[in-house]
Parts: C-alpha cells; structure tokens; sequence
C-alpha cells in the first residue's frame, strides 16, 4: 500500500485515546552556561527535550553539575519542525472556515509524537499502541504530558503536510478529531524513512 490512515478512538474513563518520534537531531547551535542554569531550564529555553540536550553533549561527565562559562550543543530539527508546523497551520485553516477556535501548538507534544512517528519507522510498526512505550495513555504520562481530554491521528506513506492532510480530512474519524471543539492543544511528529517512508502523528489534548 502506497499509502495509510488510521486512527483509534478508544474511550477509557472519559478520554480519547492519545499517543505520541525522536528524530536524529543535529547540533546546530550552542549555549555558553550561565549562572543557575540547569539542563532542565536550558532545553525549556530552547524547546528540545532535556535527554536531547544531554545526549548532545558527552564531553558533561555529570548533567547535574554544569558551570558557567560552560558551552553546550543545542540539538535542533529545524526542517522537521517546518514541515510539522506546516501541518498545525492546514489544521487551523480548516477549523477557520468552520469557525472553530486555532489550536495551540505545544512544542513538548510534538516531542512526544516524534518520537511515536520515529517508533513505528524503527520498529516497522502502525498502530496507536507502540510496542516500545505502551498505550497512548502511558506514553504521555511517562513524557510529562498532562491532560482531561485527548487524541490522536496517525498516518504513513503520504510525502508532504498537505498530503498527510488532505487524507486525514477524507476520513471521518481523522477529520473529527481535527475539527473537534473540545480540543485546545496540538503537537505533531514527523519521521522520514521506514517501510512507508514517511510517518506523521497527530496529538491533541485539552489540559
């Protein structure tokens, strides 16, 4: 098959079900330590993942203990955010002509749903349930995500933002998701390469 939609729509104690890709980051740029920096304050300037930092810079015997003057590489993934911010932009275009208010993105949502599209690329795999992290619901709560209402879309094979979407919104249960009022919030992950060669989740929640 060319190409794959699916979504699951799973209620479990009044919440849909939600899940989440870690692509290969480069270190496009650095940080120089200042004083009260901690590695969990530094990946929230920078938006990336506290891991992603660490990962990115061996040569700190200890993350723990960083010292000013230090410097850091901060991993970037500047052209899958393009394209994943292509995506929340088609979404909100089609919730404006609905009259629909524009979702937000959350950027440690879309961490959460690159690593689910870099999970079904490595492990060959196109489910909502990852073997490698459980249900959708674990999987946010073990990344931090916090939630009263969720969902996602899932989708593989489909080589653009607007690909992706315009097969999301020919199916009913994507396209609901995606128009839907209670939502608040949206992350999206993209991987390129796998079976299908290119894997793209979808995540919503409201808080």
């Amino acid at each position: 098959m060319k190409a794959i939609t699916k979504i699951c729509l799973t209620l479990l104690l009044s919440v849909t079900q939600v899940t989440g890709f870690n692509h290969e980051a480069s270190a496009a740029t650095s940080h120089t330590v200042q004083y009260g920096d901690t590695m969990w304050k530094i990946a929230m300037r920078y938006e990336v993942g506290v891991s992603e930092v660490i990962n990115a810079n061996p040569h700190i015997n200890n993350p723990n203990l960083i010292y000013p003057g230090q410097r850091l590489n901060i991993p970037t993934i500047n052209g899958v955010k393009s394209v994943e911010a292509q995506v929340v932009d088609l979404v909100n275009q089609e919730r404006a002509k609905r009259g629909l208010h524009p979702l937000k993105e959350n950027w440690e949502l879309s961490r959460v749903a690159r690593y689910k599209s870099k999970d079904m690329l490595q492990k060959n795999y196109f489910s909502h349930t990852s073997p490698t992290y459980g249900s959708p619901f674990q999987m946010m709560r073990d990344f931090g995500i916090s939630y009263r209402t969720a969902g996602e879309n899932i989708a593989a094979g489909q080589s653009s933002a607007q690909a992706v979407m315009n097969a999301w919104m020919n199916s009913d249960g994507h396209r609901k998701n995606i128009l839907s009022s209670n939502y608040k919030e949206i992350g999206v992950g993209y991987a390129k390469g796998g079976s299908y060669g290119h894997y793209w989740t979808q995540m919503f929640i409201t808080r």
